[in-house]
């Protein structure tokens, strides 16, 4: 997996999904960094890398579907998807996906989840960053919430600023790709 996260980490930097420089985030809040998740995760290699390495994360926490919040988590979802459907035709069981909506449809069936949840099912959780969590939070409440218990917690980036420390506090297990160091420098989870 290791060799995995650090071409994933090339790639970012090589596709700009990941910059230095001085960087004003959405909460206002000043970074040395910028990543852009999605740019990562919807290029092609980016995102057979992706689900190449957190489908093991997956297999290993004992998951039978994977999900997060819309947008971060849907090229995700689908790539962890794909890579085991793949190595299903070689014996492996496939991993289904799911994507929480920010709130349920107003219309149709007026879901919050759309995708493959099943109550009592054990489900891993993704999105590209963790900062504070929130994102991961809203989706591990709508996973609980239709009757499944969430095993495992991923991202490709943790930020380090609160989000992953929480989740553990809570009793999560989080782990993530990339995580930036106390220098604001990206490296490759150890």
């Amino acid at each position: 997996m290791r060799e995995l996260s650090e071409r994933l980490l090339a790639l970012a930097l090589d596709m700009g999904a990941l910059r230095y420089g001085d960087f004003t985030l959405t909460s206002g809040k000043k970074s040395s960094y910028y990543f852009d998740g999605r740019l990562l995760s919807l290029d092609p290699e980016g995102s057979y890398l992706a689900g190449r390495a957190l489908l093991p994360l997956v297999r290993d926490a004992g998951a039978e579907a994977i999900g997060g919040p819309t947008l971060g988590a849907d090229p995700l979802v689908a790539a962890v998807a794909l890579c085991s459907h793949l190595e299903a035709e070689s014996g492996g069981v496939p991993v289904p996906a799911f994507i929480v909506r920010k709130e349920a449809k107003s219309h149709g069936m007026g879901n919050a989840v759309e995708g493959h949840l099943k109550a009592g099912a054990k489900v891993a959780v993704v999105d590209d960053t963790c900062t504070t969590g929130g994102s991961l939070f809203l989706a591990i409440e709508a996973a609980e919430a239709a009757g499944c218990s969430v095993v495992k917690v991923l991202a490709i980036l943790d930020r380090n600023e609160g989000g992953s420390e929480e989740l553990r506090r809570r009793g999560y297990d989080f782990e993530s790709l990339l995580v930036a160091n106390s220098s604001g420098e990206v490296e490759v989870v150890e």
